[in-house]
């Protein structure tokens, strides 16, 4: 049976265009395998036995002969496959918290707040307000890769960003599309499912944010794929769904924890 909301894990059908949800099932293994990345026996066991959550086939139905099917409108078995990916995440997240109670929490600081109508470089704010959506005014270019609820604030880490700078790259603050700049986190630390408490937000990681050419003028011959997670782990931006909205201020204190 189609639900349009679930109080448990979050999910709102509302909130996802039918693109969004097509992307995201395409990628649904690889935001469960953030979460349990890293992960002891223990959670990995566990894991294996929620595998039942997820439909056999996600990817949905495409006509012969059609490469472009018609996304005017959800069906409900995206719908549903959807739903079940998101409370997978949330399950795995709450489970891992549970079987690895001893994980470190981790605390930095609000260095940066960006936002920007359109592209980047996104332009430096003292604060911002967020809510479901991710941060207010702030807008994606394009959709084609951005903007699904799992991707609505995107995070990064100022160590990492004055660290490529030293190695030369001509980034700054706000010029990867970062919303919100941190100082004080390790970040090799970051995994899907945490939870990040960001002044009066609370978030949870899901993905590393893919690089793509429109941040190539940040880094020495355009290359971007300097904080691709898969090649460089630890040097990425994190995409992060909100929990619970608020405004955030420079100076806040931010809490990653299990």
């Amino acid at each position: 049976m189609t639900v349009s909301t679930c109080a448990e894990c979050g999910f709102d059908a509302s909130r996802w265009s039918p693109t969004d949800l097509r992307r995201t099932i395409a990628h649904g293994g690889d935001l469960v395998g953030h979460v349990v990345a890293g992960a002891g026996p223990a959670t990995l066991e566990r894991a294996a036995e929620l595998e039942a959550l997820l439909p056999v086939t996600l990817q949905p139905p495409v006509a012969a002969g059609d490469p472009t099917p018609d996304v005017s409108s959800p069906a409900g078995h995206e719908i549903d496959a959807v739903h079940a990916i998101m409370h997978r995440l949330h399950d795995l997240a709450t489970m891992r918290r549970t079987v690895e109670p001893d994980e470190q929490s981790l605390v930095g600081v609000v260095r940066g707040l960006h936002r920007s109508g359109g592209g980047v470089p996104k332009v430096a704010v003292s604060e911002v307000e967020v809510d479901v959506g991710g941060v207010r005014s702030d807008v994606q270019a394009t959709r084609r890769h951005h903007g699904r609820p799992w991707q609505a604030l995107c995070l990064f880490s100022g160590d990492v960003l004055d660290a490529l700078h030293r190695e030369g790259h001509p980034i700054a603050p706000g010029t990867v599309g970062e919303n919100v700049l941190i100082d004080g986190i390790d970040w090799s630390l970051l995994r899907g499912g945490h939870t990040v408490t960001i002044g009066e937000v609370v978030c949870r990681t899901s993905a590393p944010a893919d690089p793509c050419r429109t941040i190539a003028a940040s880094f020495v011959d355009g290359d971007h794929r300097r904080i691709d997670h898969a090649r460089h782990p630890g040097w990425s931006r994190w995409y992060a769904s909100i929990l619970d909205g608020g405004v955030i201020r420079l100076g806040d204190r931010v809490t990653v924890t299990a």
